[in-house]
Protein backbone atom coordinates (compact mmCIF):
# COMPACT_ATOMS: atom_id res chain seq x y z
CA UNK A 1 0.00 0.00 0.00
CA UNK A 2 1.54 3.53 -1.16
CA UNK A 3 2.01 5.79 1.60
CA UNK A 4 0.46 9.57 1.12
CA UNK A 5 2.11 12.12 2.94
CA UNK A 6 -0.26 15.23 3.20
CA UNK A 7 0.79 17.40 0.59
CA UNK A 8 -0.09 14.72 -1.54
CA UNK A 9 -3.94 15.14 -2.98
CA UNK A 10 -6.11 13.05 -5.04
CA UNK A 11 -6.91 14.17 -8.49
CA UNK A 12 -10.38 15.30 -7.53
CA UNK A 13 -9.55 16.94 -3.99
CA UNK A 14 -9.90 20.65 -3.97
CA UNK A 15 -6.84 22.55 -3.82
CA UNK A 16 -6.78 24.13 -0.46
CA UNK A 17 -5.55 28.06 0.05
CA UNK A 18 -3.35 28.78 3.13
CA UNK A 19 -4.65 32.66 3.15
CA UNK A 20 -8.20 33.54 2.49
CA UNK A 21 -7.88 37.38 1.51
CA UNK A 22 -11.21 39.22 1.65
CA UNK A 23 -12.57 40.45 -1.39
CA UNK A 24 -12.43 43.70 -2.43
CA UNK A 25 -14.90 45.30 -4.98
CA UNK A 26 -13.31 46.24 -8.25
CA UNK A 27 -12.20 50.18 -8.42
CA UNK A 28 -13.71 50.05 -12.42
CA UNK A 29 -15.75 48.38 -14.34
CA UNK A 30 -14.25 44.81 -16.28
CA UNK A 31 -14.88 45.15 -20.13
CA UNK A 32 -12.59 42.10 -20.75
CA UNK A 33 -14.50 38.49 -21.66
CA UNK A 34 -12.84 36.26 -19.74
CA UNK A 35 -10.96 33.75 -21.22
CA UNK A 36 -11.18 29.62 -21.47
CA UNK A 37 -8.14 29.78 -18.73
CA UNK A 38 -10.38 31.86 -16.72
CA UNK A 39 -13.16 28.69 -17.18
CA UNK A 40 -12.02 26.22 -15.57
CA UNK A 41 -13.84 23.16 -15.30
CA UNK A 42 -14.64 21.71 -11.45
CA UNK A 43 -12.71 18.77 -10.63
CA UNK A 44 -14.83 15.65 -9.46
CA UNK A 45 -14.61 12.02 -8.76
CA UNK A 46 -13.38 9.53 -11.75
CA UNK A 47 -16.13 7.57 -12.97
CA UNK A 48 -13.40 4.55 -12.37
CA UNK A 49 -14.08 5.36 -8.77
CA UNK A 50 -17.68 6.67 -9.17
CA UNK A 51 -18.31 3.28 -10.11
CA UNK A 52 -16.85 1.36 -7.44
CA UNK A 53 -18.31 3.21 -4.51
CA UNK A 54 -21.85 2.83 -6.04
CA UNK A 55 -21.25 -1.03 -5.92
CA UNK A 56 -19.44 -1.37 -2.71
CA UNK A 57 -22.53 1.01 -1.63
CA UNK A 58 -25.04 -1.35 -2.92
CA UNK A 59 -23.14 -4.10 -1.12
CA UNK A 60 -23.01 -3.04 2.20
CA UNK A 61 -25.71 -0.96 2.43
CA UNK A 62 -28.66 -3.15 -0.25
CA UNK A 63 -27.86 -6.67 2.12
CA UNK A 64 -28.82 -5.09 5.06
CA UNK A 65 -31.43 -3.38 4.47
CA UNK A 66 -33.01 -5.98 2.44
CA UNK A 67 -32.61 -8.09 5.17
CA UNK A 68 -34.74 -5.41 7.36
CA UNK A 69 -36.77 -5.92 4.93
CA UNK A 70 -37.44 -9.72 4.87
CA UNK A 71 -37.33 -9.85 8.21
CA UNK A 72 -40.08 -7.46 8.85
CA UNK A 73 -42.49 -9.87 6.01
CA UNK A 74 -41.75 -12.84 7.73
CA UNK A 75 -42.24 -11.99 10.94
CA UNK A 76 -45.84 -10.99 9.97
CA UNK A 77 -46.26 -14.27 8.07
CA UNK A 78 -45.43 -16.19 11.49
CA UNK A 79 -47.66 -14.18 13.14
CA UNK A 80 -50.63 -14.37 10.55
CA UNK A 81 -50.43 -17.79 10.38
CA UNK A 82 -50.42 -18.48 14.33
CA UNK A 83 -47.07 -20.66 14.16
CA UNK A 84 -45.41 -18.59 16.95
CA UNK A 85 -46.31 -16.16 19.42
CA UNK A 86 -43.65 -13.18 19.02
CA UNK A 87 -43.50 -9.91 21.09
CA UNK A 88 -44.05 -7.15 18.25
CA UNK A 89 -40.70 -5.74 20.45
CA UNK A 90 -38.62 -8.49 18.83
CA UNK A 91 -39.38 -7.93 14.65
CA UNK A 92 -39.32 -3.66 15.56
CA UNK A 93 -35.73 -3.91 17.20
CA UNK A 94 -34.78 -6.55 14.26
CA UNK A 95 -35.69 -4.13 11.49
CA UNK A 96 -34.36 -1.10 12.92
CA UNK A 97 -31.08 -2.87 13.93
CA UNK A 98 -31.41 -3.85 9.79
CA UNK A 99 -31.74 -0.32 8.73
CA UNK A 100 -29.43 1.02 10.61
CA UNK A 101 -26.78 -1.17 9.61
CA UNK A 102 -27.89 -0.27 5.93
CA UNK A 103 -27.15 3.41 6.73
CA UNK A 104 -23.86 2.78 8.23
CA UNK A 105 -23.03 1.05 5.06
CA UNK A 106 -23.70 3.79 3.04
CA UNK A 107 -20.75 5.50 4.83
CA UNK A 108 -18.58 2.30 4.64
CA UNK A 109 -19.11 1.49 1.01
CA UNK A 110 -17.92 4.78 0.32
CA UNK A 111 -14.99 5.15 3.12
CA UNK A 112 -13.90 1.68 2.07
CA UNK A 113 -13.26 2.62 -1.43
CA UNK A 114 -10.14 3.05 -3.05
CA UNK A 115 -10.04 6.81 -3.94
CA UNK A 116 -7.39 6.36 -6.67
CA UNK A 117 -8.13 5.35 -10.57
CA UNK A 118 -5.48 2.73 -10.41
CA UNK A 119 -5.63 0.86 -7.69
CA UNK A 120 -9.01 -1.09 -6.57
CA UNK A 121 -8.16 -2.20 -2.90
CA UNK A 122 -9.23 -4.97 -1.24
CA UNK A 123 -12.57 -6.87 -0.92
CA UNK A 124 -13.23 -5.68 2.78
CA UNK A 125 -11.67 -2.47 1.94
CA UNK A 126 -10.64 -2.07 5.71
CA UNK A 127 -6.84 -0.26 4.93
CA UNK A 128 -8.81 2.37 2.35
CA UNK A 129 -11.09 2.81 4.87
CA UNK A 130 -8.26 4.14 7.73
CA UNK A 131 -6.47 5.78 5.04
CA UNK A 132 -9.94 7.81 4.01
CA UNK A 133 -11.18 8.20 7.10
CA UNK A 134 -8.03 9.86 8.12
CA UNK A 135 -7.89 11.93 5.14
CA UNK A 136 -11.17 13.35 6.35
CA UNK A 137 -10.58 13.99 9.87
CA UNK A 138 -7.41 16.13 8.29
CA UNK A 139 -9.77 17.84 6.02
CA UNK A 140 -12.18 18.61 9.30
CA UNK A 141 -9.55 19.42 11.06
CA UNK A 142 -8.40 22.23 8.36
CA UNK A 143 -11.89 23.46 8.11
CA UNK A 144 -11.88 24.33 11.69
CA UNK A 145 -8.71 26.36 11.65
Amino acid sequence: MPSQSSGDRLPFEPRQNKKKTPKKPPTEPVTSTPTNSAKKKPESIPEVVSKRMVRRMALFSGLPTGLGVGVFFVSYLIVSQDWLEIPTLIPLLLTMGCFGLGVIGLSYGILSTSWEEDRVGSWWGWEEFTLNFGRMRSAWRDAKK
